[in-house]
């Protein structure tokens, strides 16, 4: 150590990272699980891009799969199918790859609610804040990359609705179908191009921003932790980053990679095999995309068949809404809402320590909206299945979600907000001290309240 400072310097901070003190809360295991769930997709992604060929050149495919030999797919497909039955351990990769970016975004999803409803984007967090949902957007639209590579049936039907959204777009949209798609749907460089943009140009920028929010701007600002006895906005509860930190976010590491790896063995994902190639004309029924794009599945089934001309520019808004508004107000709500809270609460001191949600009613209240109005969306991308299912004529259970979508997250926002102020009410009323005890009778109880 003494040489590499004689040479490249740094021990001084080296020293004091290595005693820097780190929060001990399980809510910050969210946070880790996204770090590490990235380092997997990463690792599985850089395997499978030895034997992926990003082209839609046509060939027969003659392979193991008995069932599709004979039938003409692209070249991307058949790679496909060849990484998954003959490449030793590459169904298994492809799995590992494919939970590990579910698992991802879910962290991040997490992560971020934790970050809204304990207020940890506050001063002097908004810029680490604006990185984390910028990161989400990244991470989404990645995810949408990767899923098409395949070129199967199903990812066929996404680029359909991706390639019509892009054609949606006010101005640029045929300029920027023809940079994506290289001329009609589905064109011959949809899959190249997305592959360079899949494994270069957002893991690149993925691999430079999460560091900056994780790592960098946390240890440069005090680690936010919650309100507890002999805590204050300067002073840190904690275990130093080494070794105590890192014996214990190591092994976390290995239980993430574990449960990603079980996952993948045990329950099989995204089977391109049973649905074919892809083909313009073909879309099954049911056909439903990750979890994390289900909103906007949702939102372009519940818009009607609206179209308007300005200018002589016809308008698409059954696809223009749901493209850019359901996610806009989503997505600029969530960057724009630390300045909003700052300028109505005129706070503008620096927190350190988390708020409890209770303690933020109309916050909480409006996370809440936020999640049931993604919720709304989400549900309506299976309106299909839910008809099905229920035995519901579909069109009522679109005009339910239509709705639905506008009446749930007020409902949401007043019934939250109210839940909190009674819980603050209750606890003005009865104190709590923060320690529950055991009674002879096995009941468990605020120890101020025995």
């Amino acid at each position: 150590m003494k040489a590499l400072d004689e040479r490249l310097g740094g021990g001084r901070f080296l020293t004091k990272a290595m005693r820097k003190v780190f929060p001990d809360h399980w809510t910050y295991l969210l946070g880790e699980i996204a770090l590490y769930s990235f380092a997997v997709v990463l690792v599985s992604g850089v395997f499978l891009t030895f034997f992926f060929k990003p082209t839609m050149t046509e060939v027969v495919y003659d392979g193991a799969y008995a069932p599709l030999r004979g039938l003409r797919m692209s070249t991307a497909y058949a790679s496909t199918l060849e990484i998954s039955f003959e490449v030793r351990g590459g169904l298994l990769m492809r799995q590992i790859h494919h939970w590990g970016t579910l698992i991802f975004i879910g962290a991040i999803c997490m992560h971020l609610l934790r970050n809204f409803f304990t207020g940890a984007f506050r001063k002097p967090r908004e810029l680490n804040w604006l990185i984390g949902v910028l990161l989400f957007v990244l991470v989404m639209a990645n995810g949408l990359l990767g899923y098409s590579l395949p070129d199967d049936a199903l990812s066929g039907a996404a680029l359909r609705i991706t390639h019509s959204i892009t054609l949606s777009l006010p101005l640029v949209g045929t300029y920027l179908a023809m940079f994506l798609f290289g001329g009609e749907f589905p064109g011959q460089d949809v899959v190249p191009r997305f592959f360079s943009l899949h494994v270069l140009l957002l893991p690149g920028l993925l691999a430079v921003l999460i560091p900056l929010h994780g790592m960098v701007l946390t240890c440069r600002q005090t680690h936010t932790q919650f309100k507890a006895k002999g805590l204050s906005e300067r002073t840190v509860r904690g275990v130093p980053f080494f070794p105590a930190f890192v014996a214990k976010t190591t092994a976390f590491f290995l239980w993430v990679f574990a449960g990603i790896a079980l996952l993948a063995a045990l329950f099989q994902i995204n089977p391109i095999w049973l649905y074919g190639p892809a083909r313009p004309t073909v879309i099954a029924a049911g056909s439903q995309p990750d979890w994390y794009m289900g909103f906007l599945e949702g939102a372009l089934r519940l818009m009607p068949g609206w179209e308007v001309t300005v200018f002589g520019q016809t308008l698409t808004l059954s696809l223009l809404i749901p493209a850019l508004v359901a996610p806009g107000l989503l997505f600029t709500g969530l960057a724009l809402y630390p300045f909003l809270e700052r300028r109505f609460t005129k706070d503008h001191e620096v927190r350190n320590l988390l708020d409890r949600p209770r303690d933020v009613p109309v916050r909480t209240g409006i996370g809440v909206a936020g999640i049931v109005y993604y919720g709304v969306l989400w549900l309506a991308g299976g309106n299909d299945v839910i008809a099905m299912t229920f035995d519901v004529k579909l069109y009522t259970t679109t005009w339910i979600f239509r709705v639905a979508v506008f009446a749930a997250p007020a409902l949401a926002f007043e019934i939250t907000r109210r839940i909190c102020l009674a819980l603050r009410q209750g606890e003005a009323e009865a104190p709590e001290s923060g320690v529950v005890v055991r009674t002879p009778e096995g009941r468990y109880i605020d120890s101020a309240h025995r």
